[in-house]
């Protein structure tokens, strides 16, 4: 089943211009206009954790940039990464004793969920860094997802009925960021950076959540497309939020900002098509209408990823991130990197069961699309 014609032209005319603007990116999203940037003096950068996901991109841009960089963590996850980068081993949580006494230009905090641990870490840190940068989340915005209210910096973040809560879970864990985000703010007033990011996608992301849709996109066919396809997309590439965190800690920014795509809105009818392009496959889109997909108990974001249902999508505004350099590399090229990556990362083809449609549940989506 394909939109209604009024609503096919509009998407369709869009479409032809998709894989021309999803190739071109953002200008700034690998050299800043005119001159490019002289490399700023090196900085010393603690990354509290560094080796799950975001943190190798914000390893790989400071190492580029020529900073010094040192890892704290717990040696869990990915221990041999950067064998060749100081490493200081402890403890967020009681074992933080190896960080005293040091100090540091910036800290960039990849792994804080519970206040209590984070309020630890920016005490400890307050007076050894110059900028201590907070990597949160934009679940602390309580509509997201439910309401289509316009979200900014300035929307009122949700709350815990009990601020003495600490385990993480679908509800807390936007709370419980927020609380963190109230310690690093007192702890350092005036030298503190909160980072927001919507979905992280791109190589090395562990949840499949993205990744889903180039594996499915590559291997063609009639694929079930979920709604009328102007539902709007937002995500951002894990090596542009990395870039951007290492360019922030060298600016010397202040404040809290939304990290999340794009330079414009992108319909998911032109994410479909740009990956269709991108991956150069004989992929067919039926749109499935959002009634069809409630009535067969299609849960948004996890059966089919990205996707809301039009009530629930608020547009979160990345003003503020983009006029302090956040920029974006088109998003054939993430589809094409992350496609790669999974296919050497997965040689069995294997995809995460908790995300994306079983074979025989997009069948039975396409059949009820066809019985209408």
């Amino acid at each position: 089943m394909t939109p209604p014609l009024d609503r096919r032209r509009l998407l369709l005319g869009a479409s032809l211009g998709a894989a021309a603007w999803l190739a071109r990116g953002s200008p700034r999203a690998h050299a800043a206009p005119g001159e490019p940037t002289p490399a700023p003096p090196p900085l010393s950068v603690l990354i509290l954790g560094g080796t799950g996901f975001l943190g190798p991109a914000i390893v790989h841009a400071a190492r580029a940039r020529g900073h010094k960089i040192t890892l704290f963590n717990r040696g869990r996850t990915n221990p041999g990464l950067f064998p060749d980068l100081e490493t200081v081993r402890g403890d967020r949580d009681g074992g933080l004793a190896p960080l005293a006494g040091r100090a540091f230009d910036a800290v960039i905090d990849t792994s804080g969920y519970v206040p209590r641990v984070v309020d630890a870490s920016a005490a400890l840190l307050r007076d050894a860094v110059r900028r201590y940068l907070f990597v949160s989340t934009i679940s602390v915005y309580p509509g997201f997802g439910t309401s289509t209210a316009p979200i900014d910096e300035d929307t009122p973040v949700g709350r815990l009925v009990d601020p003495t809560v600490e385990r993480v879970t679908g509800e807390t864990y936007g709370p419980l960021k927020a609380l963190c985000e109230d310690a690093v703010r007192a702890r350092l007033p005036d030298r503190h950076v909160v980072v927001r990011p919507g979905l992280i996608v791109g190589p090395g992301d562990p949840t499949d959540r993205f990744t889903w849709w180039p594996v499915r996109v590559a291997r063609g066919g009639t694929i079930a497309a979920p709604g009328d396809g102007s539902s709007p997309v937002q995500f951002v590439d894990v090596r542009d939020l990395g870039a951007w965190l290492v360019r922030l800690a060298e600016d010397g920014a202040t404040g809290t900002y939304n990290a999340l795509g794009f330079e414009g809105d992108l319909a998911f009818v032109e994410f479909l098509h740009g990956l269709k392009c991108a991956l150069n496959t004989r992929a067919r889109f039926v749109w499935v209408p959002e009634d069809v997909l409630a009535a067969q108990g299609v849960a948004p974001f996890a059966a089919l990823p990205l996707w809301l249902p039009r009530e629930g999508l608020p547009r979160v505004s990345n003003q503020r991130a983009r006029a302090a350099g956040l920029a974006f590399r088109p998003v054939t090229e993430t589809a094409a990197d992350t496609l790669a990556w999974w296919r050497k990362a997965r040689p069995d083809g294997a995809l995460s069961r908790r995300v994306g449609l079983a074979p025989e549940r997009e069948a039975a989506l396409l059949d009820a699309v066809a019985a209408r």
